[in-house]
């Protein structure tokens, strides 16, 4: 994903008046495509936060105001199972209106609202806790900008389409843009009882409440007009966004450990992941983050779920799927694409349908395509379902051309990328800002440029496909993949190892040149299993460091190297899936105890965001007694930052599932630091569900299937 966002507007900067909204932090809320951002006090001012749908922003303010002032705040939270906002303050003094004056603390505002059905729905009630009549006047400020996406991100635009009047209707004010793309977009809010004053940015209403009595206001707003807001659509539509939410919660095997908040990360992670879970008719997928890539992104929805592979292969079906359908067809500079190219974004706003930008569907990743490839062979192994990859095959040959003839531009054998348009990335790997590949000297390289994880991928790609081949019968095929596996190996160790640095270059320019910097992306190497042992366990020392490990996790660029900022979004900042990765690559070199270490540091970062993992944070070194450093705009919730939780935890158990043998290996188990025990539940290898328990004995891990177990478990201890 690109560094274009912008930076935290606090609400000091937005021109607001009374208390001051310190430390600003924002909240969200997922439905399907439409997503919510506010602060901790239920308001959008209408800096990096809204009501979006379609990658456009239907309510770009909604500000509460009692007595003509803000709400003093006292707590603000998202529910464990991330269905419920909630924002609780009370009244600052209250001047007499005809009852008694109303001093600061007797009323207590509670704001609820959550989404369903593309649409939010918020109760306000207002309980008096005082001993005389209040009367009370609650004023709520709103508006609709309808901007698109990228220009809440920053991006700036020639011309914009009409913002068409506002139309009232005694208890309700439609708003309606009519687009330079010709679409018309709407946004309606409506409230339960008529304002005693409506205007199109305010409604103002008057409440009397009598002594430890309550009243509650309910408002609704969605891109169609709707039936009235009541407590009764309230209710329902909580009820049933709260089971839908229970049921993709339970999907994949359940994993319960000793540690009551270990189990809180992996719950939260849970929650995030099937938050940002959206189903198509392919299949379940998860968008990146909120709120910044609330869409389909094919390298994050990979990552993500080989990620949770294990527990839930469902998920790289459903993703494995939607990529196949999204597949390119054409050669377009402008949208970077070439026939059997994966998707690396897609978006529905305006900017994107006029051609503004390419991301309505951009192809601009060189690493989206093996990484499908090495997913589906990972899928195939995890679950032996050969029927779904017969049905992916196409896919798969076209994506493996992709890799054979355009993917390696300049002939020399390695997968390189250069964008095809000055719209596009510039950098095309997951590092994808625009200084995040450099030389030694901190030049930028000249293109086109092949970053040494891709090979990882490219490598794990080739070795995945010969094996398939071979057991689809398709003998030559096989060989030639196989051929070509080892050979970009035999390049990689040959072109991208530095011996003096005992590590692998970062990436070899468009002259051959390698890029001498030490980043993480070695990490992925291990992942993918190319390096031989004897480097990877260098590899693996450098990345266990100090120079690299802040203490919380793997930074993205060793400290000392040219262009080291540990504020920087890409060249030393510290991202829990990058670490995830890299601690899956140790575990398959036997780095076991190096990942246990690692897990922790990821899980103490979440015990500082609320149980969940930030997209990434900043990688200053670990100081005694102190969290790490935030990012302030990292996108939290983060796909492939929640499903790290199952990537660290799977590292350290040393547990493959093999679905062609239908068996359980597990090699040198270990558990988070601090847990005795960890069990798991309805764990599915083929069509059949077992369970597993893990349980410190003396200084090894003891593994024991379930009573009703009959698959195989091969364990090495």
């Amino acid at each position: 994903m690109d560094d274009l966002a912008p930076t935290p507007v606090t609400a000091g900067e937005q021109g607001e008046t009374g208390e001051p909204r310190v430390p600003y932090r924002l909240f969200a809320l997922k439905d399907r495509d439409t997503f919510l951002v506010a602060d901790a006090f239920g308001d959008v001012l209408g800096a990096a936060d809204g009501l979006f749908h379609d990658d456009t922003r239907l309510l770009s303010r909604l500000r509460l105001l009692i007595g003509g002032r803000p709400p003093a705040l006292l707590s603000a939270s998202v529910s464990q199972d991330n269905v419920f906002f909630t924002s609780h303050s009370t009244n600052q003094t209250l001047p007499s209106l005809g009852g008694a004056s109303a001093p600061h603390g007797a009323i207590h505002v509670e704001r609820k609202r959550f989404l369903w059905c593309e649409r939010l729905y918020e109760r306000l009630r207002f309980v008096n806790y005082s001993r005389d009549m209040v009367i009370l006047p609650v004023a709520l400020e709103y508006d609709a900008d309808f901007h698109d996406m990228f220009e809440v991100r920053g991006s700036k635009r020639k011309a914009r389409g009409r913002v068409l009047p506002a139309e009232l209707n005694g208890r309700s004010v439609h708003f309606a843009y009519q687009g330079l793309d010709e679409l018309r977009r709407d946004s309606v809010i409506a409230f339960s009882e008529p304002p005693g004053r409506l205007t199109p940015q305010r409604a103002e209403f008057m409440f009397m409440l009598t002594p430890e009595t309550h009243f509650d206001l309910y408002l609704e707003v969605g891109p169609v007009p709707d039936h009235p807001p009541t407590r009764e659509r309230w209710r329902a539509a909580a009820a049933r966004a709260r089971l839908d939410m229970r049921g993709r919660r339970r999907r994949g095997a359940r994993l319960k450990s000793s540690g009551r908040l270990f189990n809180d990360w992996l719950e939260k992670s849970r929650a995030d992941l099937a938050l940002l879970t959206t189903e198509f008719e392919t299949g379940p997928y998860p968008y990146a983050g909120i709120p910044w890539f609330s869409t389909p992104f094919g390298r994050d929805a990979i990552i993500t779920a080989w990620q949770v592979l294990w527990i839930e292969p469902r998920l790289a079906k459903g993703v494995l799927g939607y990529l196949a359908e999204h597949q390119a067809e054409e050669v377009s500079a402008f949208r970077d694409s070439a026939p059997g190219k994966i998707m690396h974004e897609t978006r529905k706003g305006e900017m994107t349908r006029l051609g503004e930008l390419p991301f309505g569907r951009y192809y601009g990743g060189v690493d989206t395509t093996p990484l499908f490839v090495a997913l589906a062979c990972a899928y195939a192994e995890r679950t032996g379902d050969l029927a779904f990859i017969d049905g992916l095959w196409d896919a798969l040959r076209a994506a493996v051309a992709w890799i054979e003839q355009f993917g390696d531009s300049d002939g020399d054998g390695l997968i390189d990328y250069a964008r095809g348009a000055d719209t596009g990335l510039s950098n095309q790997n997951w590092k994808d800002s625009e200084d995040s590949v450099f030389h030694a000297d901190g030049k930028f390289p000249d293109g086109p440029i092949a970053v040494v994880e891709v090979q990882g991928y490219a490598f794990a790609a080739f070795k995945g496909m010969a094996d398939l081949a071979r057991r689809r019968g398709e003998t030559a095929d096989a060989e030639r993949w196989a051929a070509k596996a080892e050979h970009l190996r035999t390049m990689v160790e040959e072109r991208f190892w530095m011996e003096d640095k005992g590590f692998y270059a970062m990436a070899v320019d468009g002259h051959g040149k390698p890029c001498r910097v030490r980043g993480s992306n070695p990490g992925h190497l291990l992942f993918c299993g190319l390096p031989s042992p004897e480097r990877a366990a260098r590899v693996a020392d450098t990345l266990l460091s100090a120079a690299f490990n802040n203490g919380f996790g793997v930074r993205t660029l060793a400290e000392g190297e040219p262009r080291f900022n540990p504020m920087s979004y890409h060249n030393g900042s510290v991202w829990p899936h990058d670490t995830a990765i890299c601690a899956m690559g140790l575990a398959r070199y036997g780095h076991r105890d190096g990942v246990v270490r690692m897990t922790s540091g990821l899980f103490e970062t979440a015990a500082h965001y609320e149980m969940r993992l930030p997209e990434l944070f900043c990688g200053f070194p670990r100081q005694p007694g102190e969290p790490p450093v935030a990012y302030p705009v990292a996108c939290l919730p983060q796909a492939w930052a929640a499903g790290s939780a199952f990537m660290m935890l799977q590292a350290c158990l040393g547990i493959t599932v093999d679905g062609w043998a239908g068996e359980i290996r597990i090699q040198e188990p270990r558990l988070p630091i601090g847990i005795d025990s960890l069990s798991i539940e309805n764990l599915g290898v083929g069509d059949r569900l077992t369970d597993l328990a893990f349980e410190h004995v003396g200084r090894h891990v003891t593994v024991q299937g379930g009573r009703r177990s009959t698959v195989p478990i091969l364990t090495r201890c």
